[in-house]
């Protein structure tokens, strides 16, 4: 009897440390790939958790290693913007509406959890914002006329050694010298001022807002008649891609390439850029511009739409995201 007794022992000592151990090792290991509203609910589990996930470092760290979405911000005409959630037991923002903001704002562009918003009255000022934490912060007014629908595009790539979080506005506007070309205006946080850039796109092309998307150092807008516009923030450069104009399209990035996704039919399709400068190949080559990434077949009638396009609404993180 007494040495029945004697594993019983050694195996609850054993199942504690374990249990133990698997504590310390999602504290360590794993908070970090959740997404904001659920660390909010995983402070109340233990007092060591909320510890860790209240450090600047674990913030830190958390933007590096989540890179999911969480959900969209939906904005009409002069409407406060509200948030449709993907999941709303782990995924959500604590004000939608973005009060927390001293004016009321349109939204323009988002990046890696930074929202680019512009005051609706007044100077119109630039405010970029995370809507996790409500800080904010106003950027100094900017030396080119922008328009009333800016082509603005937040550019904020976090980075492992860098706990600033160090962020570019990159703007195109219509020229006022040349008819029908665009100019550039970049905003950096690092220093804290506009600069406009001495490139220009003589390319007769209406650029569309909140089209644009940042891949590895480089800015594309969709235009209005057909076409991609570029502009490389290393090189200082612009450049016209030429893509075929599909109904309901949208650029947006797939395995840390441009790509554009449209619909047709039942099907949606997604296409990566593979090559900028097929056009001034040899004749024969087989390189192409652009490459089929990937169709997929939708069922309409079990989606109770009737529809033959589907809008796309974003592309990103293995996601398509349609309106139909």
């Amino acid at each position: 009897m007494d040495r029945g007794k004697k594993p019983s022992k050694i195996l609850a000592a054993k199942n504690s440390k374990f249990y133990m151990d698997s504590k310390d090792t999602i504290r360590e290991h794993a908070l970090a790939f959740l997404p904001a509203k659920s660390l909010f609910r995983c402070q109340g589990v233990r007092r060591d958790w909320m510890l860790q996930i209240s450090t600047p470092f674990f913030a830190h760290n958390q933007t590096l290693s989540y890179h999911g979405i969480s959900g969209l911000f939906y904005q009409t005409h002069d409407n406060p913007p509200s948030f449709v959630t993907t999941d709303p037991k782990s995924c959500g923002v604590p004000d939608p509406s973005l009060k927390f903001l001293p004016v009321p704002v349109d939204i323009w562009s988002s990046s890696n959890g930074l929202l680019c918003c512009q005051g609706r009255t007044g100077d119109k000022t630039y405010y970029i914002c995370n809507p996790i934490t409500k800080r904010w912060k106003n950027i100094p007014k900017q030396n080119a006329n922008h328009g009333s629908d800016p082509a603005v595009v937040l550019v904020f790539e976090p980075s492992l050694l860098n706990f600033v979080a160090e962020y570019k506005l990159v703007c195109a506007f219509p020229s006022p010298d040349f008819d029908g070309a665009n100019e550039f205006e970049i905003y950096s946080s690092k220093e804290g001022s506009w600069k406009i850039s001495g490139e220009i796109c003589i390319a007769d092309r209406k650029l569309i807002p909140k089209t644009g998307v940042h891949v590895n150092g480089i800015v594309y807008w969709q235009s209005r008649n057909g076409g991609i516009v570029s502009f490389d923030l290393m090189k200082d450069r612009s450049q016209l891609i030429q893509v075929y104009s599909r109904p309901y399209s949208l650029i947006g990035i797939m395995d840390g390439k441009l790509c554009t996704a449209y619909s047709s039919g039942n099907f949606v399709s997604v296409i990566t850029l593979s090559n900028v400068y097929s056009n001034t190949m040899q004749i024969g080559s087989s390189d192409e511009t652009w490459k089929d990434k990937i169709t997929f077949r939708l069922d309409h009638a079990s989606l109770g739409v009737s529809q033959e396009y589907m809008q796309i609404l974003y592309i990103g993180n293995d996601v398509v995201l349609g309106h139909c």
